[in-house]
């Protein structure tokens, strides 16, 4: 690739692109981390998280991608043997059965088309199947990075709650928090899964956990070795504003930064608002070009991302590596099943307007140079809804 003039456009879906004074935030001196700065730093940082999980619970940090948070989530709830209710929603809805898997557990994944959400009444059947109460916990990615799916955390918690069954409830909110509404407290959640990556607008290295007292209290008999991941000693640190070990220090700087953005500036609000008018003006422009959204289900659509299926025999690959030599811009790849058939557009994290015209001039000057089928007029279909619906900018 020739190194092209401008500045690159990253529109995969996480990691996002990362505002220029969360970069600052983390270009400072490392400070102590046993030291009364750092345990400030502590406190302002895990009640901001509290305020954008939407929970009053213990919420914990680890140096690590969401997959670590994945394993946290397991390793301190459940035991060798037990028995788990997964669906296979997406990509990474199928890593986290596989973790699941090596972990020693028995895992009931419901096959799924990649299209859909969560079934919330195939959550009842099992449940209600389940006389002995094997079921140990239900776990389900709530936005699906893979697919541009977004599955209804409200209501499967309504069927757990119909269903009497005393199974953990845990969710994974990686491509979801701070990008699309998530409820940790009023939805139930025993485990939510989260990641600094994406509607957070850091760098890849922080994961959390948020935890209902349920959980706490499972963690208390859990059988599975855990020690890195082990909650008791983060939470006993934790509240003396210090970690067990040594933290991402920068890492939370910049955290400290982007909660500001979210919480004090623009408002959580303001900020769901922008992304789901984004994420329609993106599908106006699918729509228009005769493209097809991979989510089937309205009521499912993604306010993070949008996954398009490319006709039969059309190489979304070689659509996206042209798109990045000619005009400099990276979208997401298909994973896994759809792999070859969809590209990805991410438009999370710090966006606007401008980003996402440019976003899908790319996209619309891509197809022509392919010779992909489609019809012209998209980046107008999207300028026309988001000059009709302003909305909030931040």
């Amino acid at each position: 690739m020739s190194n092209l003039a401008g500045r690159h456009f990253l529109q995969i879906p996480g990691p996002s692109n990362v505002p220029d004074r969360v970069l600052r935030a983390m270009d400072m001196p490392t400070m102590d981390h046993r030291g009364p700065e750092f345990a400030q730093l502590t406190r302002e940082v895990l009640n901001g998280l509290k305020q954008v999980f939407k929970t009053s619970a213990e919420v914990v940090i680890f140096p690590a991608s969401g997959t670590g948070a994945w394993e946290s989530a397991l390793v301190n709830t459940l035991s060798p043997g037990d028995k788990v209710l997964m669906f296979e929603t997406g990509h990474f809805a199928t890593l986290w059965q596989s973790i699941a898997g090596d972990l020693g557990l028995e895992v009931d994944f419901v096959e799924g088309d990649w299209r859909h959400g969560v079934d919330p009444g195939v959550v009842a059947e099992k449940l209600s199947a389940d006389k002995t109460h094997q079921i140990k916990a239900v776990m389900v990615v709530h936005n699906e990075t893979s697919t541009g799916v977004t599955s209804r955390i409200a209501e499967i918690r309504n069927t757990i709650d119909s269903s009497e069954h005393p199974a953990l409830f845990m969710v994974d909110t990686i491509s979801s928090l701070g990008s699309i509404d998530y409820r940790h407290d009023e939805w139930g959640v025993d485990v939510t899964v989260g990641g600094s990556q994406k509607g957070l607008m850091l760098p890849p290295g922080l994961s959390f956990n948020a935890i209902s007292a349920k959980a706490l209290e499972a963690s208390k008999s859990a059988a599975m070795p855990s020690s890195y991941w082990n909650w008791q000693p983060m939470i006993t640190a934790n509240a003396t504003g210090y970690f067990p070990y040594t933290p991402a220090t920068n890492l939370l700087y910049a955290l400290r930064e982007s909660l500001k953005m979210l919480l004090k500036e623009q408002g959580l609000d303001n900020v769901f608002a922008r992304h789901q008018r984004h994420a329609e003006a993106t599908r106006r422009a699918v729509r228009a070009w005769g493209l097809e959204i991979l989510c089937l289900n309205p009521e499912e659509y993604s306010s993070s991302l949008t996954a398009i299926l490319l006709p039969e025999g059309q190489d979304a690959d070689h659509l996206r590596e042209l798109i990045l030599e000619r005009y400099n811009m990276s979208l997401g790849t298909g994973l896994g099943k759809v792999k070859g058939r969809v590209f990805r557009i991410g438009h999370l994290g710090d966006f606007n307007d401008l980003m996402l015209a440019g976003t899908l001039s790319g996209i619309e000057m891509g197809l022509i140079a392919s010779g992909i089928p489609f019809n012209k007029g998209g980046i107008n279909a999207a300028l026309d809804y988001l000059a009709e619906n302003p909305g909030f900018e931040g």
